[in-house]
């Protein structure tokens, strides 16, 4: 299992913390962002693929911007998953 560190764009959380086991994302933690929201997030993610969080979070907006934390989960994912396939 190996650690991720993700410096979000466009959200008011500012760093997203994973852990990645193959394809499998576990311990997401946010730092900043709405509190009940960005523990929730987590919660629900734990255990499921990269492909499961980037098919459901991908296209989620706050508000007025173009992306949001959730969306920024999914970028930060996938660009973990494809640092860990450029090691293999």
């Amino acid at each position: 299992m190996r650690h991720y560190q993700y410096r979000t764009k466009g959200t008011c959380s500012t760093l997203i913390d994973l852990d990645l086991e193959g394809n499998i994302v576990h311990n997401v933690v946010f730092t900043g962002g709405c509190n009940g929201n960005l523990k929730a997030i987590p919660i629900l993610v734990e255990g499921m693929s990269v492909d499961e969080i980037e098919g459901k979070l991908k296209d989620v907006k706050c508000g007025f911007r173009d992306t949001s934390c959730a969306g920024q989960l999914a970028i930060a994912v996938r660009k973990a998953y494809e640092k860990e396939m450029a090691r293999a």
